[in-house]
């Protein structure tokens, strides 16, 4: 059991990379995947998003630990354990980040990964449709196997939320992925054909069917580290365990959270902390762990006054036949996630570039599906992006079995709370216009009662959630950052043959959802690691407002 190169995850960045080390066929490529399959209709419906990130079965199913600052709730940290990854279990929406975070990547010490360097691999992984509603296609890719299209916002509450915005003075944007990411506009998605159109679809299924490359199913235990070097990956397969060799390098893509745990594992990581476990130190790296970072978000719940939402089909009986209608035409209500609107804001005057977001729903419910609202509601999920609270990954144990501690630290800076009450304020401005006049009922959550800032920030404690966007604890940076853990090659400073490829070495959170920065990881990795040209650079020039000095909007 031997190749060139063996990959640890099939997730977004894994799967993307095992494609492109496979795509010549002069490299032998194995792939190490704990999860099982990802072909049930759970997983493949993207309407049933709620369920395959619920299900133990495709879910690692890590939790926080008691967050201090949010009434020491333990928040849930679904991460994909599935053919797949995460990208298996995601709620589909696409979103590159702005260009201004890849230049702060550049800027922190992540040399060659600003948005001109960047740019051409989500072009490259890109397979784009507009659905004839605009956008901007000299900044989007055609010919990529990463399907991204836009839902058919028939539902009027998606009209509704775009106009509110703009009557409240905001910019609209007709692709946020395009050179204009600020305002309110459609939402894209990872649906191709009214399926999930997951890296296991997009890169996996496909380079599966050469030669050089397979896939195992196994736990990773830990990497077998040689005289400074990664010479394989020693992994457990009904109770036996074994070691799988790499000719060439080993790459991890476990995720932000299993990443960071298999790299102490092996030997890599905080000295102090590597002894209390009794692991033997290979490299003293302290950043391994560190720079934990998530986005939080808030459900803001408006009843509606007519009866148009999704929740004429919270019942057994229309579930049934939606579903019906997907499994035999892929088409219908369960062939789009249903955040089909979206909006990119800035918090206040002399904020450079967008830092809140929001996702608008035609139905007040729980993103893991558990409540809906009584009757018929609309939401936005929205919270600020850029916090600057801090978490860490750490090991409970020396056995590879035993869940990491994670704890995000949530909500530790008081601008975190004044951030918060701002969306929850702004929030209510927006579903204020005359845009939702004619559906705007009560508000549901947190309550119109709800209106002082000690109010408000109960109800953050109570009710805030993750966005599921964990990132940073392999942070990448320049070989002299004593936290820096890889180089801008994805590089493990002080090991040879070993590198890492996943939402784990952002510097910094990109401004929006994860998946497609992960899967660009694994994109430019690829070339990295097969020691290519990196693609041209973009002299593109991203648009930003040129009120941002004075006003918000």
């Amino acid at each position: 059991m031997e190749a060139d190169f063996v990959i640890i995850g099939s997730g977004s960045a894994g799967g993307a990379l095992a494609a492109r080390l496979s795509e010549d066929g002069t490299h032998s490529v194995i792939v190490l995947e704990h999860g099982g399959t990802d072909m049930g209709p759970f997983i493949q419906m993207p309407a049933a998003l709620s369920y395959p990130m619920n299900m133990a079965r495709y879910d690692w199913g890590y939790f926080s630990d008691p967050e201090p600052h949010l009434g020491n709730r333990r928040l849930p940290c679904p991460r994909g354990k599935v053919i797949g990854g995460s990208s298996s279990i995601n709620g589909m929406v696409y979103v590159r980040g702005h260009a201004k975070d890849f230049d702060h990547w550049a800027e922190s010490g992540a040399d060659g990964w600003s948005y001109a360097d960047v740019l051409p691999y989500f072009k490259r992984m890109e397979n784009w449709d507009d659905g004839g509603h605009g956008g901007d296609p000299e900044w989007r890719g055609k010919d990529g196997p990463l399907h991204v299209t836009r839902g058919p916002r028939k539902n009027p509450l998606f009209k509704a939320f775009v106009e509110a915005g703009k009557q409240a003075g905001f910019e609209a944007t007709d692709d946020y992925n395009g050179e204009k990411q600020e305002g309110f506009g459609p939402m894209e998605q990872t649906v191709y054909r009214g399926r999930r159109w997951s890296t296991a679809n997009a890169y996996l299924r496909p380079a599966l069917k050469r030669q050089n490359l397979t896939m195992h199913q196994c736990l990773a235990r830990r990497i077998v580290i040689k005289e400074g070097r990664a010479t394989g990956v020693e992994v457990e397969r009904g109770g036996a365990i074994s070691v799988i060799k790499a000719r060439r390098e080993v790459i991890l893509s476990a995720s932000s959270i299993n990443s960071p745990k298999l790299l102490m594992l092996s030997g890599i990581g905080p000295g102090a902390h590597l002894a209390e476990h009794a692991i033997d130190i290979v490299a003293d790296r302290a950043g391994v762990g560190q720079n934990l970072q998530d986005h939080l978000e808030l459900y803001i719940q408006q009843a509606s006054l007519q009866p148009i939402t999704l929740y004429k089909h919270w019942n057994i009986f229309s579930k049934a036949l939606i579903g019906a209608q997907w499994l035999f035409t892929k088409t219908g209500l369960g062939a789009s996630n249903q955040f089909e609107s979206a909006a990119f804001l800035r918090s206040k005057p002399g904020v450079e570039y967008p830092d809140i977001q929001y996702h608008f729903l035609p139905i007040a419910v729980r993103y893991d599906g558990k409540a809906a609202a009584e009757g018929h509601g609309f939401q936005a999920h929205v919270g600020p992006m850029r916090s600057a609270s801090r978490g860490r990954v750490a090991l409970t144990s020396a056995d590879p079995k035993a869940d990491p501690s994670i704890l995000f630290n949530y909500m530790s800076h008081e601008e975190d709370w004044a951030d918060f009450r701002h969306c929850i304020r702004l929030t209510r401005e927006i579903f204020a216009q005359e845009a939702f006049k004619p559906y705007a009922g009560k508000e549901i959550q947190p309550g119109g009662d709800l209106q002082t800032n000690d109010e408000l920030d109960g109800f953050i404690r109570d009710h805030a959630e993750s966005a599921y966007h964990p990132c940073g604890t392999v942070k990448m940076g320049r070989r002299d950052d004593p936290m820096a853990v890889v180089d801008p090659e994805c590089r493990v400073i002080g090991v040879d043959g070993l590198r890492v490829a996943d939402s784990s070495i952002f510097p910094r959170i990109p401004y929006g959802n994860l998946n497609a920065p992960s899967i660009m990881t694994g994109e430019k990795a690829a070339d990295h690691i097969l020691g290519r040209e990196m693609l041209p650079p973009s002299n593109a020039e991203p648009w930003i407002n040129p009120r941002w000095r004075e006003s918000d909007r």
